[in-house]
């Protein structure tokens, strides 16, 4: 079997989420960002540049609860998002139609989406439960998400435990300002995974 049938071509959308608490639904997702990082196929990965295609919203609080701590760390009036925040429906139906966009390829083909996050666990979760809770269905499947630090870890030959950005080698890491901008952040880690994919790994 050719390289070609045996590689699905992916994309990989970094995505990044700020919230106002621990878990989604007991707590909201206040806004999110996505920008694509790169696209992989039998060609090899290629990334998609500081300029690729981006996706931005600020979204209506679902409960009333929420943990301050989280709430500053965003940045965001959660007063003002409560009347003119997105309705999460239309942002998350939106997004949908954004990554149904950034799939297509050249010739018509059809890159397979996977979200790419730093870490993933918490920006996943809060993405997926909203999509299956307001547009009914995740372009990503059940399972289409990528973290990046564990991504380090297994090209870095390290143990996972205590890996931070700290811990890489500095020619890793973005010259982009991480400001909780969700937009923003979801650039600098799309950058990030862009260099980890073409990273030879630690020299000996």
């Amino acid at each position: 079997m050719s390289a070609a049938r045996r590689t699905t071509p992916t994309v990989y959308i970094s995505v990044d989420v700020e919230a106002d608490g621990p878990i989604p639904g007991p707590y909201s997702m206040l806004s999110f960002g996505a920008a694509v990082a790169g696209h992989h196929d039998a060609d090899g990965f290629r990334r998609a540049g500081r300029q690729a295609a981006g996706f931005y919203r600020e979204l209506r609080p679902v409960s009333e609860r929420f943990d301050p701590q989280a709430l500053a760390v965003s940045g965001l009036d959660r007063a003002a998002l409560l009347t003119g925040g997105t309705p999460p429906a239309a942002a998350m139906t939106a997004f949908c139609s954004w990554v149904e966009q950034v799939r297509a390829g050249p010739g018509g083909q059809r890159y397979r989406p996977v979200m790419v996050g730093y870490p993933a666990p918490y920006d996943w979760l809060f993405l997926y439960w909203y999509l299956m809770e307001f547009a009914g269905r995740s372009p990503f499947g059940h399972s289409g998400c990528l973290d990046v630090k564990t991504l380090y870890a297994a090209r870095a030959g390290v143990p996972f435990a205590g890996i931070g950005k700290r811990s890489m080698p500095a020619s890793l890491l973005p010259d982009l300002p991480h400001t909780h901008h969700a937009l923003d952040d979801a650039r600098e880690q799309a950058e990030l995974f862009a260099n980890l994919m073409e990273w030879a790994g630690p020299q000996a």
